[in-house]
């Protein structure tokens, strides 16, 4: 049974579109009534998230780069990581482009699980990748960053540049500061991510970081190893809470189960 029917897809505006009014708006104070009408476009965009991953279920995060090819070692252990966590009973949510992305979308689709995207419109490196069930073409970062943590409980950090930085960043600002639950953490590839351990110690002696934050963070090269830590933080304590199902209401035009 398919999650998703693939035609419903909302239809968005080319990739090829402006992107410049995000630019625009981070530039400094604008009249009143063009930041209102910026905050009406933002506010457009959520909802039209919102109906897209409404009833996507749990999902776990895949974060990393857009320019990992595919066969190589990195690529290869993103779509066994994809498969395993659709193995285990959650939706596989990337950011909808190619490379890594790419790799754990197509991990979980030939593992028959679900796979889902929430892509941003970029001048290069960000067109939709063909593995994904449904996704959604953001407009602005701020807006796909929100979806992607509302709707995942628990993230995996493959290698990756600034922007996975900031996505694993952002995941332990948001633990340490509880505005999510305790969920975990997996940094893929020791070799590529050790050198952050000493920083992270560094921080907790010097009272920077809360030493018990970093129970949730697992550096690992096992894939086995990687979804006993997913099973252990998020199956096992919250897959039973978010059992609930939501039912789409067809006058809204919401996407079910076939």
């Amino acid at each position: 049974m398919e999650l998703f029917n693939t035609s419903q897809n909302d239809q968005d505006p080319p990739l090829t579109a402006p992107v410049h009014e995000e630019k625009k708006f981070l530039d400094g104070p604008r009249s009143r009534a063009k930041e209102f009408s910026f905050s009406f476009k933002i506010l457009i965009e959520f909802i039209r998230g919102f109906r897209v991953f409404h009833f996507a279920g749990p999902c776990i995060a895949v974060f990393g780069s857009a320019r990992v090819k595919p066969g190589s070692t990195y690529y290869e252990m993103a779509r066994k990581m994809g498969a395993g966590i659709a193995n285990i009973g959650f939706t596989v949510m990337t950011g909808g482009g190619p490379g890594i992305m790419e790799a754990a979308n197509r991990g979980a689709k030939e593992a028959h699980g679900r796979s889902v995207g929430c892509n941003i419109r970029l001048p290069k490196e960000q067109a939709p990748n063909e593995w994904m069930d449904r996704h959604f073409n953001c407009r602005y970062f701020f807006v796909r960053k929100v979806l992607m943590f509302k709707y995942s409980y628990g993230f995996v950090i493959m290698p990756g540049g600034i922007g996975t930085l900031d996505e694993f960043s952002e995941a332990l600002t948001l633990i340490q500061t509880h505005k999510i639950l305790n969920f975990p953490v997996v940094l893929m590839s020791k070799g590529y991510w050790e050198p952050l351990m000493p920083l992270f110690h560094k921080m907790i002696d010097a009272y920077m970081l809360e030493p018990e934050i970093m129970k949730y963070i697992l550096l690992t090269d096992s894939v086995d190893e990687a979804l006993d830590h997913l099973q252990k933080f998020a199956v096992a304590k919250y897959q039973v809470k978010h059992h609930q199902a939501f039912q789409p209401i067809p006058l809204l035009g919401e996407p079910g189960p076939q």
